[in-house]
């Protein structure tokens, strides 16, 4: 079955051949076998020390992939944790921590909310700018500066620091030790599915889709403002794991990069409940709600059940009435539309439809063909463009009937008809070896004197052409297509506009939906598309301007939309999802097969439209990824399997108590991930302890994705609603 895909893999860390700092290479010699060679003869053992320098002190703009929540951002963030993406994939590994394993990086995401930093009560990202140096000797501002190992280099000295204050008992209070630093970065490689890889097997990473993620372990406020800052932890190794209390004074950390944001609780249902809300309406169909589905209903009934509704209509004889109007879009598949005196509509008048039954017209089609005219008469360009085609085609009817040559080539060579190749050809002719200029000079000067001027031969003007000659010719299917290949470049323009129409991007949305109660605040309708209807309003623009039955003939020209997909169905979305979560992803499948919209549209605020070339029996929509981020639903996270099929759900974690149970005292809302959470899931999955991207693939907040299902659908009965993740 087609499902949207996306591959993400984790990995642990990437650990650097040398870490930055001070290294020694020791040389030394040992001899062995002759014992007539002295050991003084050998030079003395050998110490040579090396430094490896890597950036410590600076971020640049590009190194920052992304940040969620995003800067400047508004939402409901509460359950959900802050993270950094760098395009560096090893730059959180350049720097070895004194005391740390391996895997543990230098680099903290820590998140402070209003009234918590001195020098920035409002969390709002107040930094202290200073120099290297000034950092270094404790004159860029109150606390304790870091501990430069080695010391500065010449060229760092005025190099321009960014710092944050932080007091000593919120860092102890927030701040992961050297143990949850490395379960709090990984690496990770994403993209679009690997259609070649084998199932089973671990193809190498892609290098130019690795990045590195640093996670912090808080989650924020509710409510207000938070800042996030991402801090260099080197020289501070001393006051990670409470080996030693940070002073009084504070600590003053080097912020490579940081971003405010603001957590709200507005009280409105998320993204999870509106969806499951669509889902569950029990009409999916565009049409009334209110009245019975069964083929015992009145026809009045029936016809309004299917998408119409009830509109005062004045007859051309001037007496007032009503009658029923229905747009495009029906509950059920249309009926075929009426085809006046041949193919197409010719006036409104033939799209009307008498229900004998009822003593009333359907105006539907009449409708159609009045708006596609006023939308056509409306447009200037338009208008200009069809009348210029109209032109052009008239001239090549007749000049491909009026000489016998392109008659007979007009078949196998449309240039032929616009006369481009007819005079190359007699040209040739005339040039050509035992053409006529070639004989003529080959005769004697005194020959050609004695000719004297010959007359030139009289030629029969050619025959006038009948209307009717025309019209056939027009009519006759090979002769049609020479003709629009002749007048490609003036056909162009009014495909082009005509395409734009049966897309219906220009018609009053009142034409399309006639009744507010086919689509109410937060619902989800499926329709069919009549096509009928759409013929008829491009039958009513194509009448424009046609004075003669031979300009109706050559709308036939326009009318043959070859190669371009027709809507067979479509979804309106009316709803809170369109209006604040605008990268809402949407999937429409038939037949099990993804099929891509023809057309889709915001009207307004909170209305989608979405047209497709097929029926649509199966539809999704998935909560914004942007990305994956981390964090919980509904105060659980989904446990995922740690082997193959690695990432498969495997039902909610924890399965009672909710996160609460995993936070460290205080009441700071940070994450005891050594000794609560990280137990807990190693005991879940059975294994004695997790790696950090197994743990990042535990704490991944999977996008909602709710699925519908219509029974029946578009002829009736109510959708089955299933709800996943992505």
């Amino acid at each position: 079955m087609a499902e949207p895909g996306h591959r993400t893999r984790f990995f642990d860390h990437r650990l650097p051949p040398l870490y930055a700092g001070r290294h020694t290479i020791t040389v030394d010699h040992t001899v062995t076998g002759d014992s007539r060679v002295g050991s003084d003869l050998l030079p003395s053992r050998l110490d040579q020390v090396f430094e490896v320098r890597q950036p410590r002190l600076q971020l640049l703009p590009e190194d920052v992939a992304a940040c969620y929540p995003l800067p400047g951002g508004q939402g409901e963030y509460g359950q959900l944790l802050p993270h950094i993406t760098l395009t560096r994939a090893a730059f959180p590994w350049l720097y070895m921590l004194g005391g740390a394993a391996e895997g543990a990086p230098w680099l903290a995401l820590l998140v402070f909310r209003a009234g918590e930093l001195p020098e920035d009560l409002h969390a709002v990202g107040e930094v202290r700018v200073s120099t290297a140096a000034e950092l270094a000797a404790g004159q860029a501002g109150p606390g304790r500066p870091p501990v430069f190992d080695p010391q500065l280099y010449e060229d760092e000295r005025e190099m321009t620091v960014t710092s944050v204050l932080v007091p000593g008992p919120l860092f102890t209070e927030i701040c992961p030790t050297t143990y949850e630093l490395g379960m709090l970065a990984h690496i990770r490689e994403g993209g679009p599915p690997d259609a070649s890889r084998v199932v089973g097997t671990d193809p190498p990473p892609d290098e130019d889709d690795l990045k590195a993620v640093l996670v912090s372990s808080r989650f924020p406020s509710t409510n207000g403002m938070q800042v996030a800052h991402l801090v260099s932890l080197d020289g501070f190794e001393n006051y990670l794991d409470n080996k030693t209390p940070p002073p009084d004074e504070g600590l003053r950390l080097i912020s490579l990069h940081s971003w405010a944001f603001t957590s709200i609780d507005d009280g409105k249902i998320g993204f999870s409940e509106i969806a499951k809300q669509l889902a569950a309406d029990p009409e999916p169909l565009l049409r009334h709600r209110s009245l019975p589905d069964s083929s015992d209903v009145p026809l009045a009934l029936n016809m309004l059940r299917q998408g119409g509704t009830v509109l005062p209509q004045n007859l051309e004889s001037g007496e007032a009435t009503v009658g029923f109007y229905r747009g495009p879009f029906t509950a059920a598949p249309a009926p075929r539309r009426p085809q006046g005196r041949g193919l197409r509509l010719e006036s409104a008048g033939e799209g009307l439809v008498y229900v004998e039954e009822l003593g009333l017209y359907d105006t539907g089609h009449a409708v159609a063909f009045s708006l596609g005219r006023g939308l056509a008469l409306a447009d200037s360009e338009f208008r200009s463009a069809l009348l210029a085609f109209r032109k052009a085609a008239r001239q090549a009817a007749r000049r491909l009937l009026a000489f016998p040559e392109l008659n007979a080539l007009a078949e196998q060579d449309a240039a032929a008809v616009a006369g481009t190749r007819v005079a190359q050809r007699a040209f040739d002719r005339l040039l050509g070896e035992n053409g006529p200029l070639a004989r003529t000079l080959a005769r004697p000067g005194s020959d050609l004197k004695a000719a004297g001027r010959r007359p030139a031969p009289r030629t029969a003007s050619p025959p006038q052409l009948s209307s009717t000659r025309l019209r056939s010719a027009v009519a006759d299917t090979s002769t049609r297509a020479v003709l629009a290949a002749a007048v490609q470049s003036q056909l162009e323009p009014v495909r082009t506009w005509l395409t734009r129409l049966t897309k219906l991007e220009m018609m009053p949305f009142g034409h399309l939906v006639p009744y507010e109660e086919f689509l109410p605040q937060e619902s989800l309708k499926f329709f069919h598309v009549d096509t009928g209807w759409i013929h008829a309003a491009v039958d009513g623009a194509l009448s424009v301007g046609v004075g003669h039955a031979l300009d109706a003939d050559l709308n036939d020209l326009a009318r043959e939309m070859r190669g371009i997909p027709q809507a067979a169905s479509g979804v309106m979305i009316r709803s809170e999802l369109v209006a604040h979560w605008p990268h809402t992803r949407f999937t429409a499948f038939s037949k099990d097969k993804v099929i891509r919209p023809l057309r889709q549209q915001i009207l307004g605020e909170d209305l989608l439209i979405l047209l497709y070339p097929n029926v649509v029996d199966r539809f999704a929509l998935a909560e914004p990824a942007q990305g994956l981020h981390f964090g919980l639903n509904d105060d659980t996270t989904e446990l995922r399997s740690l082997v193959d099929p690695v990432g498969q759900a495997l039902g909610d974690f924890p399965a009672s108590g909710g996160y609460c149970q995993f936070l460290r005292p205080g009441g700071r809302d940070v994450l005891d991930i050594k000794n609560r959470l990280a137990p807990a899931l190693a005991a879940a999955h059975g294994v004695r302890e997790l790696s950090s991207a197994q743990f990042a693939l535990q704490m991944v907040r999977a996008p909602l994705l709710q699925e519908f299902r219509p029974r029946q659908a578009h002829s009736g009965g109510s959708a089955e609603p299933t709800e996943g993740t992505l």
